[in-house]
């Protein structure tokens, strides 16, 4: 986005993805050159990959591998899910009883707000409850999965070393997961990596896992706005050193919005409150002649936090790119769409907020 004073500024509202197409993360593994097997990254899965009848090796242990785990199981002679260190795992049922009976005597669209709104507060109950609770929340999740796990499994591959929500919670359809372990299929070992031999992966334990397929399900690679080049009035704009306002713009960037999500609940319900926020700004800009609205260049005061709260590698990775928070309202990301639903639909559009006209703005991104 470039923003001159002999122009108006572009109105611009980015639905770049917050991960980069052209790379994901693979850590730099000794030997892998000499592995004889077929090593697959998730994010450029080929289409011809047969793993039907082979020993498959699954890097990781968030999403990525949770999903491919029991997708895979039926097919391969046994897929193995290697984890430096455990994920929190819990259950859902793809089938929701309460939405299929709301569908029933609802009108359509009256039952998809109840839905909808159902959906988030137990999210974002379950989230407050994880935070505030988390010695009881760990005994939760830890007693949920071992039901579901065979007799004797040892434990210490499901009990993280964080607390709940310090990174995301990973979620299992139908316990799916669970069901490929209980079946032989699947089985899960934490250890880290000493190095790739020709025929699988030998840990640092001294344990080898044969695999004829390793899958590096270690990671996307975080970018900030669609990796796009900023520059306003040919000033390059360095992401890091802006502040978030209200969870879509940001401090000195007329005219320039960016959804940044939820990280404890669909990312698409922060996305439909900035849509609808943008709007408003819209109509306001045009109601008043203005040119561009800008949050204040100067940003956040005091001390200044990354933008995902989240102690997960792919965040901390990356935390030097990202802009940031601040503590205090508007320049902070509230994890609760309850409340943002409530208030960015009557929040104030001038709060810390700079309205004027192009020829104005170079005076007033400098100060």
């Amino acid at each position: 986005m470039t923003a001159r004073p002999s122009s108006r500024p572009r109105r611009s509202c980015t639905c770049a993805a917050a991960t980069s197409y052209d790379t994901g993360f693979t850590p730099d593994f000794p030997g892998l050159d000499t592995f004889e097997g077929t090593v697959v990254h998730p994010q450029f899965w080929p289409q011809d990959l047969d793993y039907a009848g082979k020993d498959v090796v699954v890097i990781g242990s968030g999403a990525t591998a949770v999903t491919l785990i029991p997708s895979m199981a039926d097919e391969v002679s046994h897929i193995t899910m290697l984890q430096r260190s455990p994920t929190y795992i819990t259950t859902l049922p793809d089938v929701d009883k309460l939405r299929s009976a709301m569908r029933k005597v609802l009108p359509d669209r009256l039952a998809h707000r109840a839905i909808r709104r159902k959906n988030a507060m137990v999210a974002i109950g379950f989230y407050q409850f994880c935070r505030k609770f988390p010695r009881l929340a760990t005994k939760v999740l830890l007693t949920r999965a071992k039901r579901q796990l065979p007799d004797g499994t040892d434990m210490t591959h499901f009990t993280p070393r964080y607390k709940p929500w310090d990174q995301r919670l990973c979620i299992v359809p139908n316990g799916d997961l669970f069901k490929s372990i209980r079946r032989g299929k699947a089985s899960i070992v934490t250890d880290t990596i000493a190095g790739f031999t020709p025929r699988g992966v030998e840990l640092d334990s001294g344990a080898h896992l044969d695999a004829d397929i390793v899958v590096t399900a270690t990671g996307l690679q975080v970018v900030a706005m669609g990796q796009i080049a900023i520059e306003v009035d040919g000033r390059t704009i360095d992401p890091h050193d802006l502040y978030v306002y209200k969870g879509l713009m940001f401090s000195g960037l007329p005219n320039f919005a960016w959804c940044v999500g939820y990280t404890n609940a669909s990312w698409t319900l922060r996305a439909d409150l900035s849509s609808q926020y943008v709007c408003r700004l819209i109509n306001r800009l045009d109601a008043r002649g203005h040119d561009y609205a800008m949050p204040d260049p100067r940003g956040a005061s005091g001390e200044a936090a990354p933008i995902l709260d989240l102690t997960s590698g792919y965040v901390t990775r990356v935390a030097e790119l990202l802009p940031q928070q601040g503590s205090t309202s508007p320049w902070t990301i509230r994890q609760n769409w309850l409340l943002d639903s409530w208030d960015m639909k009557r929040t104030d559009l001038d709060e810390a907020m700079v309205f004027g006209r192009a020829k104005q703005m170079s005076a007033v991104v400098g100060r």
